[in-house]
């Protein structure tokens, strides 16, 4: 990684609150840095602190001590200039326009009229596409989904055209497709646009999938940072999160047989897998030997079919819904 692709460091950070003179530390010593072209996803239990070093790292909480560093090739940049945040706070502004709302993005920039220069309509038409707003433009903020509102936001955040964007739960919720769309288009701008991109989230299968990196909240008011694949096979998650009957190595919940049948399955594929996750589901223990009951999957490019095989039995079905009846 390349030093001047930093925008941001921090050194021995310690983050938390002063309540009546007493230090409540939610983590200490910090040594981070975000870097242009990447997007970190920020990950721990409920009350960890994520949201807490996220508003930290903004300037809007101070740190209990030591120092963050935004690198910049003008020393003088405002805040503003340099952190775009995207938190989970309402708007009370809902009257505005889609439009409007982007263009806030340049305010920290403007002079004492308030008033757009074409460069900074610009970058606005240029965050507005994109995040492919064009058809929401006129539209009232009230009048948005959830999923629509946080594009906005981003494309408010985009707007504000700084180095570092720090997201709180961009995906909170929303549905399964709106939050995969969101998440692969911060993973896109970070890279078409050279920006770092830190967000905190819930979406565990999403962020291994789409991270640069993650910041794992360890046990010690630490943070352990690594390749989204190294903490799960390092067992970091696992230590963290102490999943109760879920394997993070194969992304399934875990399923007992409670039933004496061991069936051997054939197959490849997805259409195999998610046989495999029916039949464990149901209680059955699956084999790769030969068994009393066997199961092959039948594929060609047009069709699929289970086949079962027992004692003198064989039949075929065509979805698995009929072969568990045959079971």
């Amino acid at each position: 990684m390349k030093t001047s692709n930093i925008f941001l460091t921090t050194s021995n950070l310690d983050i938390g609150y002063v309540h009546r003179k007493t230090q409540n530390r939610l983590f200490k010593d910090l040594n981070l840095s975000l870097a242009g072209g990447q997007m970190i996803c920020f990950m721990g239990p409920n009350g960890a602190g994520k949201s807490s070093l996220l508003r930290t790292l903004a300037g809007l909480q101070k740190p209990l001590s030591g120092k963050i560093k935004l690198h910049s090739p003008t020393e003088k940049k405002a805040n503003a200039e340099q952190i775009a945040v995207v938190l989970t706070d309402r708007l009370n502004t809902l009257n505005l326009t889609v439009a409007e709302t982007v263009t806030f993005g340049r305010y920290p920039y403007l002079g004492w009229n308030i008033k757009l220069t074409a460069a900074d309509k610009k970058i606005v038409a240029e965050s507005i596409d994109q995040i492919h707003l064009q058809p929401l433009l006129n539209k009232k903020l009230y009048e948005l989904s959830d999923g629509q509102m946080q594009l906005v936001m981003i494309a408010r955040a985009l707007a504000q055209d700084t180095p570092v964007i720090l997201l709180d739960e961009p995906t909170a919720h929303l549905d399964l497709n709106n939050r995969v769309e969101i998440m692969n288009l911060l993973r896109d701008l970070s890279r078409t646009t050279n920006k770092a991109i830190l967000l905190a989230t819930h979406e565990l299968d999403l962020a291994l999938q789409t991270a640069d990196l993650i910041w794992l909240t360890g046990k010690n008011q630490d943070i352990l940072k690594g390749l989204p694949e190294d903490l799960v096979l390092n067992g970091s998650f696992d230590e963290i999160f102490e999943f109760k009957g879920f394997d993070l190595k194969t992304g399934k919940i875990r399923h007992d047989p409670f039933r004496e049948t061991r069936i051997r399955l054939a197959g490849e594929g997805a259409a195999y897998l998610w046989t495999k996750n029916a039949l464990e589901r149901h209680g059955f223990d699956i084999s790769a030997e030969e068994q009393e009951i066997s199961i092959t999957l039948v594929q060609s490019p047009t069709s699929l079919r289970w086949v079962i095989e027992k004692l003198n039995f064989r039949e075929e079905v065509d979805s698995i819904e009929n072969l568990m009846k045959l079971l």
